[in-house]
């Protein structure tokens, strides 16, 4: 085989579903990513961040080299799941934006990285507008990020009609990917007759010119389809060498040119296979050293090797779905196949709900908009600039490009709000919400909480109300779980509505334990506090004030006076109101206040329900991790005594289940049960503490556990917080010159977690090591002396980690 003209490609797309509450825009807890604190961490954790740092191991299992993955695939990173990444591991953000300038380097000037269009809406079931602003959205935010043209584009679920092509060759992509069964017929160019394929019969190794109406053109992969499938269910990636072997496989030994290519979901290295990452490193490895092929990336083989046959594709097609893109749309039979008795009949009303919302708004966007701007669906296409950066400079040059003249405050306020709606109005299509199998999954929750989010707009700056007529239409949709979707809307959406007075309540409520109020994290919302005044008297507090909170999407603002009295335990009672002038204020607060220094309590209620008005909160009031967070306080001191007693428990009767086991008679099972709880709680203090704390303690409870033979009450946990004990040890290593005791306690460590049977992922501690020890395997390091070298070396053994070459 001729080495310049066989090539390799591996895509991953990365995406996840959005999962950011609709209105703060952030991530709360998700229980079930325990213990993490929601599902993006999570996988973040076992994919994304282990694929920039994936580790290449020799025959003995011990680390000789790291690569980032995404230097060497082709890949696509979902715009939101880009932003959930810039804030929340900035370190892995980075080395993806970093991959894209390298991969430039080493493919002539071709960057691995793909656009996607914005939000993960599918395509051929969009309006030409959307179409339009999800591809524009897609570009700016790709950008933005990687500061170039993107050159492909990847389109969700690979759905694909003739007009999303026009649209992505109209805004200058050159490529995108789809599946072999999505290519229906083919001809040399030049040729008059079409020749019909299927996914059998395609040639995946080459590209295709696709022909469009417009006269434009744009070129199409068509990746491998069953060695994708292998990689993705068949546990291809078990043996890296097994990977490079199937992909180096689908090369003949002709002279033509040849693209091997697969493309799969992103999350497949190392979330769905775990060790995943290593497998893809190790495979690109054997490629490169196998001479065969070199790894390159669609940009550059479509540079080297133009097409040389056009191809027709199978328009309303997708690569999950054998029907099409029915799964967004109908019952169509494919499911996730976690439930196979259920049915999922509410996806079509779904659908037909939202189009009417969105056929609703776009009039009403259109005339009311038009009252501001020049042209209202430009302004939205260019919003995409607002959105990237929601600063004062940036939304000034966005009016001063639009608007028809000089807009007011308020004006500025309900032209942002009407983008707002229109913004809304697309992510409620995010095909996440049809994907799985029930209307009341978190999934289809998210979407019907952007629907919300839009008619609540639409209402504030048209007046146009759509709420009635949209829940009238999912009583049309059956649920497998509730009477319809209606009432799975109604228990598990609208009631996640935040308003200004929302917030304000928020802020009420969280200023009764928070030590600075004022500097409090309101996400998509800011604090100006006037006047707060807190007064705590043994248990019952008062926190009561005067405070203005604006919305930085919209820059809207409204005034607020509250008063929030603190009971003990979970009890708040707080009042709230908008109607209470400042200088009326003042006087209220001292009748409050004055009543609460004399502790009388009931003629604070009272006053309260008099004077700041009808408007009540408690602490459900509060957003969820700030109300998870504040409850944790509230029960730690009940909990602490609950620990205490099970522990005396637990010491009064160590030696008794000691003679119990001398004589061979069974440990009680409940004796069991408080041993897990307090071993496991002792645990979690050894590793939360920055101290070196005594290695006894770890020994005596592995010790206790093997004696036993105990389970942990929470294994988990005490995984996650060894692991990331151990990696802030490392990186103390790594930024400073701990002293000897430190680098022992580690060894010492290691070696009681081996003895407990424990094995925390540390991989990120195994690659730093790797990285602070670069220098010893260059030769470089002078150590102190010799105990500190074979400390080095026993640490290294432990974590291995490779310190000769």
């Amino acid at each position: 085989m001729s080495k310049r003209k066989k090539y390799v490609c591996v895509h991953g797309h990365f995406y996840q579903p959005p999962r950011e509450n609709a209105w703060l825009e952030v991530v709360e807890q998700q229980e079930s990513a325990r213990p993490y604190h929601d599902w993006n961490e999570r996988i973040n954790f076992e994919c994304y961040a282990p694929n920039a740092a994936a580790r290449i191991l020799n025959a003995n299992g011990w680390i000789i080299k790291i690569r980032n993955n995404y230097n060497r695939i082709s890949f696509n990173f979902g715009p939101t799941l880009l932003t959930w990444l810039e804030v929340n591991d900035p370190e892995t953000y980075s080395l993806i934006l970093q991959a894209d300038r390298v991969s430039q380097q080493r493919h002539g000037g071709h960057g691995n990285a793909l656009a996607q269009a914005y939000n993960h809406l599918i395509m051929p079931l969009a309006n030409y507008r959307d179409k339009v602003t999800q591809v524009y959205w897609g570009v700016r935010d790709f950008e933005h990020r990687f500061g170039r043209h993107p050159e492909g584009m990847w389109l969700p679920e690979t759905a694909v009609d003739v007009e999303t092509l026009e649209v992505l060759a109209a805004h200058g992509i050159q490529f995108t990917l789809l599946a072999p069964h999505q290519a229906a017929a083919v001809r040399r160019i030049g040729e008059d007759a079409w020749q019909p394929v299927n996914a059998s019969t395609l040639d995946t190794s080459q590209p295709y010119w696709c022909p469009l109406p417009s006269g434009r053109r744009i070129a199409l992969f068509f990746y491998h389809g069953p060695v994708s499938q292998a990689v993705a269910f068949e546990h291809l990636l078990n043996n890296g060498q097994a990977f490079a072997g199937r992909l180096l496989g689908l090369l003949d030994n002709s002279d033509r040119p040849q693209l091997a290519h697969i493309a799969t979901d992103g999350e497949t290295y190392g979330h769905h296979h775990r060790f995943g990452e290593m497998a893809l490193a190790a495979a690109l490895n054997d490629i490169e050293a196998s001479g065969k092929a070199a790894l390159t990336n669609y940009g550059q083989y479509l540079e080297m090797f133009p097409p040389e046959w056009e191809v027709q594709i199978q328009e309303n097609t997708s690569w999950s779905c054998a029907h099409g893109v029915e799964r967004w749309r109908s019952d169509c039979g494919c499911n996730t196949g976690a439930h196979p008795e259920w049915h999922q009949r509410w996806r079509r009303p779904l659908r037909e709900a939202l189009d009417y919302v969105r056929d609703q708004l776009a009039p009403a966007y259109e005339r009311e908009a038009g009252r501001f701007f020049k042209d209202p669906w430009k302004a939205r296409n260019d919003y995409i600039e607002v959105v990237l950066s929601r600063t004062d400079k940036t939304r000034s040059a966005f009016f001063q490009k639009h608007a028809r003249r000089g807009l007011s405050e308020l004006e500025q306020i309900t032209a942002l709000r009407l983008l707002e709606m229109q913004r809304f109005a697309m992510l409620m299509y995010t095909s996440c919400g049809w994907f799985f199998d029930e209307i009341s999954g978190i999934e289809t929750h998210q979407i019907l909480q952007y629907a919300l989010r839009a008619m609540d707009y639409a209402q504030e700056t048209t007046g146009l109300n759509l709420h009635e007529e949209f829940e009238r239409r999912l009583h049309r949709a059956p649920s497998n779980r509730y009477a319809d979707g209606a009432a799975s809307y109604q228990q598990n959406v609208v009631p996640n509505r935040i308003t200004l007075e929302r917030v304000a309540a928020h802020f009420a409520v969280a200023s009764l334990f928070e030590e600075a109020p004022e500097q409090m994290n309101l996400h998509n919302y800011s604090a100006y506090v006037e006047t707060f005044e807190r007064i705590e008297a043994g248990t019952p507090r008062l926190a009561i004030g005067r405070l203005r909170i604006r919305s930085l999407l919209t820059q809207a603002e409204l005034a607020y006076a509250f008063s929030a009295l603190y009971l003990g335990q979970q009890h708040v009672l707080g009042h709230i109101s908008d109607a209470i002038p400042r200088s009326q204020f003042e006087s209220i607060r001292q009748q409050i206040v004055e009543a609460f220094r004399k502790a009388d309590l009931g003629t604070v209620i009272q006053l309260q329900q008099e004077f700041i008005g009808a408007q009540r909160f408690s602490i459900t009031t509060l957003f969820a991790d700030e109300k998870i967070r504040i409850m944790r306080a509230i029960t730690a001191q009940s909990l602490q005594l609950a620990e205490v007693n099970l522990r005396n428990v637990f010491n009064d009767n160590y030696q008794v289940i000691v003679g119990l086991q001398d004589a061979g008679l069974p440990v009680p099972d409940t004796w069991k049960s408080i041993a897990a709880y307090v071993l496991n709680n002792e645990l979690l203090r050894f590793f939360a503490n920055n101290h070196t704390s005594s290695i006894q303690t770890l020994q005596r409870v592995a010790q206790d556990l093997r004696n036993w033979s105990i389970k942990l009450a929470d294994e988990e946990a005490v995984l996650h917080a060894a692991s990331q004990r151990i990696h802030r040890e490392i990186r103390r290593l790594h930024r400073e010159h701990p002293p000897i005791g430190r680098v022992l306690w580690l060894i010492e460590t290691l070696k009681a977690l081996q003895d407990m049977n424990l094995q925390p992922d540390i991989w990120r501690s195994q690659n730093l090591f790797y990285l602070v020890t670069k220098g010893y395997r260059k030769g470089e390091w002078e150590f102190i002396n010799e105990e500190w070298k074979t400390a080095f070396e026993q640490l290294a053994q432990l974590l291995r980690v490779q310190l000769r070459s």
